[in-house]
């Protein structure tokens, strides 16, 4: 059995989102249900969430954004540069408490008491821009924790994979030109395919082309394409770059019950990603694995689909 932490904090449902938003504080609820009715949370290694500081979102984020997202929840507004971004006056704090949460699986990973850990937080963060909010997403969780292992543990390649059925833009853009994090999308497109980003033809830039790879898969594909997808693209990539951290953008809204997508994945078919994705990790990483709630908003399925993710990470 791997030794797996688990991020969660009752004040990430402090987050408030308002009347018909999908980005609700049940999802948490319904994620922890199925953990905890699948008898996994005396198996896990509670870590606390703190604050990030300041300084491990500046690395991402600019000061200029930190601070006009800061002033707007203070003064209490509701919306925050898209429609999308719902929110209230906790939302930055909360914003920062994610983050914060994200750094201490991966302290905890790194320096060696955890294989590897899953982050159960909101609000997600991989559509989250440098200088803008998107797709209900504030701060990039995992570009926050991919800079914090960079700069804190000179981790030299970082692998992140982002199975949310929604191509994680901000967290692509953030690391384009960037050749030690080598970035891996599996998500719809083209047809109701926010952010509309994520072709085949996208490899980053400059110093970081060829670290960028994305598998866009057709409206109404589940599980035999996905597999089909990840074997040909994600599993050689990574046998080539061989990451030292894997990090993953966990996003069940590609279930075939979610309405938030046409993809028509199974249940069976999101534990056999994850089940790959761990493969790797004992290959390249040496488990070393940290993974991040993004989306998922079908209550009925997502206490089956954490509890499954979950026992994948511990090891059955």
């Amino acid at each position: 059995m791997r030794r797996t932490g688990l991020v969660y904090d009752e004040r990430f449902l402090r987050h408030r989102t308002g009347p018909y938003h999908p980005e609700i504080p049940e999802r948490l609820t319904a994620v922890m249900q199925g953990i905890a009715e699948g008898g996994l949370l005396d198996r896990l290694v509670r870590i606390p969430a703190a604050p990030a500081e300041l300084a491990w979102v500046h690395a991402v984020h600019s000061p200029e954004y930190v601070r006009r997202f800061e002033a707007a929840c203070r003064k209490g507004e509701t919306l925050f540069d898209s429609p999308d971004n719902q929110m209230c006056r906790e939302t930055y704090e909360v914003a920062l408490l994610a983050a914060g949460g994200v750094i201490a699986a991966c302290h905890e990973v790194l320096e060696g008491r955890l294989d590897n850990a899953f982050c159960a937080v909101r609000p997600p963060g991989h559509h989250a821009e440098a200088n803008r909010a998107m797709g209900f997403c504030y701060f990039n969780n995992v570009a926050i924790a991919a800079r914090y292992l960079q700069r804190r543990f000179g981790v030299e390649r970082i692998g992140i994979v982002d199975f949310d059925v929604h191509h994680g833009n901000g967290t692509q853009h953030i690391f384009e030109d960037d050749p030690q994090v080598y970035y891996y999308s599996i998500h719809q497109h083209p047809s109701f395919a926010y952010p509309g980003t994520g072709r085949e033809f996208e490899y980053g830039r400059g110093g970081g082309y060829g670290y960028t790879k994305n598998s866009p898969a057709l409206p109404g594909q589940g599980d035999e394409e996905y597999r089909r997808l990840i074997e040909r693209d994600l599993l050689p990539a990574f046998a080539e770059f061989r990451p030292q951290v894997i990090l993953v953008s966990a996003g069940f809204d590609g279930h075939r019950d979610d309405d938030m997508s046409d993809i028509a994945l199974s249940t069976e078919g999101y534990t056999w990603i994850i089940e790959r994705i761990l493969e790797l990790a004992a290959a390249h990483s040496g488990h070393r694995l940290v993974s991040v709630l993004e989306g998922g908003y079908c209550l009925a399925r997502l206490p089956e689909l954490a509890r499954n993710h979950v026992q994948a990470l511990l090891g059955g």
